[in-house]
């Protein structure tokens, strides 16, 4: 071999190597994490979302309140289904969590009958959201510490069931604030209320749901990866105005989500959630592949279809 054919002989052997090596480091910063799709924005049609949820690659789907009234009664039917399409069930949509103590057993029951009908179905956990703020009045320090306890003592039951309860920060609800969050986080007990961090409310609400991974890291049980849009386009002097938008379309850091992601080793369901098509001419599929796309394109993560 010429020395001249060496040279070149050693420097594309570099190349490959390097090339290699960076492929190496990329798939090593892909979280190890298991990732479903919200069935929400099928509206309620829940066999054409598991199939279209199947279809993409998911390996589970988040059903919610509406599965309940179709399907308690034909549990086995809705749980044939599941299975069918090769998914898990690992989140359930339960509602709202009231604090007037004259409604506290009736919300009680209820998310226990929710959570009844999820183990029922081989699901592991529920998601408990509230209505409670009304014309954008924050909530004082007691309402939030009354709050917690009702969803603190429905986690008792459900646990008693093998259900692990959590709680989902939203906008227009008690717990839109990172401050807000950060009250509710800390009266929750951890062995029966653990967090659903949504990182695009938590972003909207004027968080930084990266920084909220690291801080939580100890008792986030799930996440909803979701992203936003603010300001809009058609009202750019709203400051109020946002819309959720298929992820890489909007505005959170979501790159820096699945980096802290990938530093605490979270292992557990991150879920894709976009409330309803954004573009009214794509359909649930479609944004659905527009979310995939960013997910395999821009992160890193392998789909077997």
């Amino acid at each position: 071999m010429s020395e001249i054919s060496r040279r070149n002989f050693l420097y594309q052997a570099g190349l490959l190597a390097s090339a290699s090596l960076i492929s190496l480091d990329g798939f090593s910063k892909v979280p190890k994490l298991q990732l479903a799709y919200s069935g929400i924005t099928w509206g309620g049609k829940d066999l054409d979302a598991m199939k279209d949820i199947a279809s993409l690659g998911f390996k589970g789907v988040q059903l919610r309140a509406n599965s309940y009234d179709t399907y308690k009664t034909k549990v086995s039917e809705l749980k044939d289904q599941i299975m069918a399409n090769g998914l898990a069930l690992p989140m359930f949509s339960s509602g709202n969590v009231e604090i007037d103590p004259a409604k506290e057993q009736s919300t009680i029951d209820y998310h226990v009958a929710h959570a009844s009908f999820v183990k029922a179905l081989g699901g592991t956990s529920i998601q408990l959201t509230n209505s409670l703020r009304k014309n954008g009045v924050p909530p004082t320090t007691e309402q939030l510490k009354r709050l917690t306890f009702v969803m603190n003592e429905i986690g008792k039951q459900t646990a008693d069931l093998g259900i692990q309860s959590t709680y989902h920060n939203h906008m227009n609800q008690f717990g839109e604030t990172p401050e807000e969050v950060d009250a509710i986080v800390q009266d929750m007990n951890p062995k029966y209320l653990r967090l659903l961090l949504d990182v695009a409310h938590y972003h909207q609400g004027g968080g930084n749901p990266a920084k909220a991974v690291l801080d939580y890291k100890d008792i986030i049980e799930a996440l909803h990866i979701k992203d936003v849009q603010a300001p809009l386009p058609e009202k750019p002097d709203d400051k109020k105005a946002y819309k959720f938008v298929e992820l890489g379309q909007g505005n959170v850091d979501l790159k820096g989500v699945f980096d802290n992601l990938q530093k605490i080793n979270f292992k557990k369901w991150a879920i894709v959630e976009l409330d309803g098509v954004p573009v009214k001419t794509r359909t649930p599929k479609e944004s659905g592949e527009i979310s995939k796309a960013f997910l395999r394109d821009k992160i890193g993560f392998k789909f077997a279809v």
